[in-house]
């Protein structure tokens, strides 16, 4: 009787072992498929610029607002890309974004290519250049493309009175210059529409100007539009630094000036 269980009991032990490993050959041909599906699908990803909170509508974005993110890499050509991250500091979001979610360049103030675009409207010789402004700074969002504005900048210089201090100085910098978009509106957009929210104006400007410009924002001045008559032509030759001693100096002769020329309807 013995004799007979023991083959019998080698055979079952057989198929036994036949069915564990069977099993487990199965259990890692189905783990080496997941990390290969895994595998697939991080190489079909890309990292791209997204919202490290959420992000309200009309919101201008901030440097602590951006973080990294994976996308499909089917999408990922309408997303910001990492070297395009300094790219959005003080742009304003037209859409909410989400925690964690992607920030596509239609979702920017001037992102979008949603119609004419702005390289053929400029003149030969000239630039096209983008200033940070909006508010009260922008005339209330009522500056539209093709209107005339000056350009006036408040900066910290050192004093020429009080050595080793700062002092607050605000001087036009440009005269009479081209509004070329407001946002992403351009002239040729058809969109009349007055006081929309936008913080970028872009305007046109030979090189000179541009590097003075570009100087003018980095020294961290807040710079400010004032609105032309389209037909005023006018060029100021001797416009003076205005600083608190200036002002002080300077209201009898403005306010005299203001009721006498302008009020009154005089000649200039």
């Amino acid at each position: 009787m013995k004799q007979k269980l023991v083959p019998i009991i080698s055979i079952l032990v057989g198929v036994l072992a036949f069915l564990l490993a069977r099993q487990y050959i199965s259990s890692r041909m189905k783990q080496l498929d997941e990390e290969m599906e895994k595998i697939k699908r991080l190489a079909q990803m890309s990292i791209v610029v997204g919202a490290a909170e959420n992000l309200p509508k009309g919101s201008t974005i901030k440097q602590g607002d951006l973080a990294r993110v994976n996308v499909d890499r089917r999408v990922s050509a309408k997303a910001v890309g990492l070297d395009d991250a300094t790219v959005l500091i003080g742009r304003r979001l037209q859409v909410s974004i989400g925690k964690g979610e992607p920030i596509f360049w239609a979702d920017v103030e001037g992102g979008a290519d949603t119609g004419p675009t702005l390289a053929p409207m400029i003149q030969k010789t000239l630039r096209a250049i983008s200033l940070s402004v909006s508010g009260a700074a922008a005339v209330s969002g009522l500056i539209q493309p093709n209107d005339r504005v000056d350009i006036v900048g408040t900066f910290s210089f050192p004093s020429k009175t009080a050595q080793g201090e700062m002092e607050s100085v605000t001087l036009t910098v440009l005269q009479d210059v081209t509004v070329l978009a407001t946002g992403q509106k351009l002239a040729k957009s058809g969109d009349t529409r007055a006081g929309a929210t936008y913080s970028m104006i872009t305007v046109e400007v030979t090189p000179r100007e541009a590097e003075l410009l570009v100087f003018a924002q980095q020294m961290q001045g807040r710079l400010t539009l004032t609105l032309r008559n389209p037909s005023d032509g006018s060029y100021e030759a001797r416009l003076p630094n205005i600083d608190f001693q200036q002002i002080e100096k300077s209201l009898p002769e403005l306010n005299s000036f203001r009721q006498s020329q302008i009020r009154h309807n005089k000649p200039l």
